[in-house]
């Protein structure tokens, strides 16, 4: 083939007739990553970004190389700098170093994650290691699932699954369902609930929200009573979300309370455990998700909390023949094999990356031990953030934190109530411009908040006295 319009380097020859460049090439970027990586916290943690640096039209002939390391600098520069310890406004942070390693190799391999013929390693590998997780949530001999591109994804797949279930919709769809199907999720359960409803043809408001007690966890008595109107007004319940972590407040509905209400009334269970699985991992802080063992499904992203690079998320399901017969469309032009499904056949994404292997790589470099360590220490940092709290007047939580996320808010005696989201808003900003610290500002129960993730795993007690420092200094001007 004609390669003369190609860089040297444009692909990697297979006989080895381009070593040089491409390995030079391979280590100036590397070197480029690394140093930034290496210097993160000197960088702002969300840098100000207005339009893009650089032009994006496609060029006619190929660009040298020296300027397109110029651009990845600027790229590096400017982009979401999650790795400074000093961000710690969303569930993000630095990956596991492995992670990276290995999404640079399952990019190099690009195998493709629809059947066993196209990623004969990976297709199993990620089987076994499902195998492990449906363990260790504790769903049961018969479990299994599949890994997806993210949490909106799996909640999408255990929602049409559970839908296809109780409504035997795989074939027929919703059209002979007589009674509207429902399904019942705490009203700050993640938006993904209403999306996947909505794309399955059930609408964003089949979706029936459960009011939630001061700790933003669902209320069970109202979990009832709506179940019992919803029947009575002639619709048809089908199944129930609860949350292992709320986005906002980082709290845990009583799983165990709500499993009970889905047996008695034969309704799917659905965890949404996409932040707090990672819990399991930890002996000290693992009690706080029973109950998840009796879900029909769950979801976990290892993305979050175990530090896997994006995007790394599994869809769980404590009887993996349901996922097959409810789910299951063939694909003809795949070799069949009794002796393993393909993925892309059980999977709501046919073409898929191998997610497994940086999860796999992380799991083996950091262990259990390592997890359970960094969990713990993500809790002793936030007692310690709480306790700053209690010695500051003028804040107050919106909850009582059961994870490492804490949402609290400023309300200072003398500033009208009308105006504290203004106060928290500026707040947030001289937190960034002056302190180069990063809290997201999201609205709860009609109000802005601020909320903290104790995530990154340099974050120390100073990383939290300085950011105290600046709302005493913010609140004295």
């Amino acid at each position: 083939m004609n390669r003369s319009e190609l860089p040297e380097s444009a692909f990697i020859d297979p006989y080895g007739g381009n070593k040089v460049a491409v390995k030079k090439l391979t280590e100036e970027i590397l070197e480029l990553v690394f140093s930034h990586l290496q210097k993160a916290y000197t960088h702002s943690p969300l840098p100000e970004l207005r339009q893009l640096p650089f032009l994006t039209s496609i060029p006619n002939t190929h660009t040298p190389e020296s300027e397109i390391l110029e651009k990845l600098k600027t790229v590096l520069n400017t982009s979401m700098n999650p790795a400074n310890p000093a961000f710690i406004g969303h569930m993000d942070s630095i990956p596991t170093t492995v992670s990276i390693l290995g999404e640079m190799v399952t990019a190099a391999l690009n195998n493709n994650m629809l059947s066993l013929e196209m990623s004969p390693l990976f297709s199993r590998l990620e089987s076994l290691l499902i195998k492990e997780f449906t363990t260790l949530f504790g769903l049961g001999e018969q479990a299994g699932g599949v890994m997806l591109s993210g949490g909106s994804l799996t909640n999408l797949q255990a929602l049409a699954v559970a839908r296809n279930v109780k409504f035997d919709a795989l074939e027929r769809g919703l059209t002979a369902q007589k009674y509207p199907p429902v399904l019942f999720a705490s009203e700050v359960a993640h938006t993904s609930i209403q999306k996947a409803a909505m794309l399955l043809g059930l609408g964003a408001s089949s979706v029936i929200p459960i009011k939630t007690n001061i700790n933003s966890q669902m209320d069970v008595s109202e979990l009832k009573r709506t179940i019992e109107n919803a029947k009575q007004i002639g619709l048809a319940p089908f199944c129930i979300v609860a949350t292992a972590g709320t986005t906002t407040t980082g709290n845990i509905d009583p799983i165990q309370e709500i499993s009970q209400v889905a047996r008695d009334r034969n309704l799917w269970l659905h965890v949404d455990a996409a932040y707090g699985g990672a819990l399991l991992l930890s002996k000290q802080h693992r009690q706080k998700l029973i109950g998840i063992e009796c879900a029909d499904s769950v979801t976990f992203n290892p993305q979050k909390w175990l530090y896997v690079a994006k995007t790394c998320a599994m869809i769980l399901f404590k009887d993996f023949a349901t996922l097959k017969n409810a789910f299951r469309i063939q694909a003809p032009y795949m070799r069949q094999t009794d002796e393993f499904i393909n993925l892309g056949e059980i999977s709501v994404q046919g073409t898929r990356h191998a997610e497994v292997l940086k999860l796999w790589l992380s799991l083996q470099h950091i262990g259990k031990n390592g997890y359970a360590q960094l969990i713990d220490e993500s809790y002793r940092l936030t007692n310690y953030f709480l306790k700053q709290i209690e010695k500051t007047s003028f804040l107050e939580l919106a909850s009582n934190p059961q994870m490492n996320i804490v949402c609290f808010r400023g309300v200072p005696s003398w500033v009208p109530s009308a105006e504290w989201d203004t106060w928290n808003a500026r707040l947030q900003t001289h937190l960034l411009e002056n302190g180069k610290i990063f809290l997201s500002l999201p609205s709860y129960r009609g109000s802005c908040w601020l909320r903290a993730v104790l995530l990154n795993p340099y974050i120390s007690e100073e990383t939290i006295d300085n950011l105290f420092g600046e709302i005493n200094n913010y609140a004295s001007t």
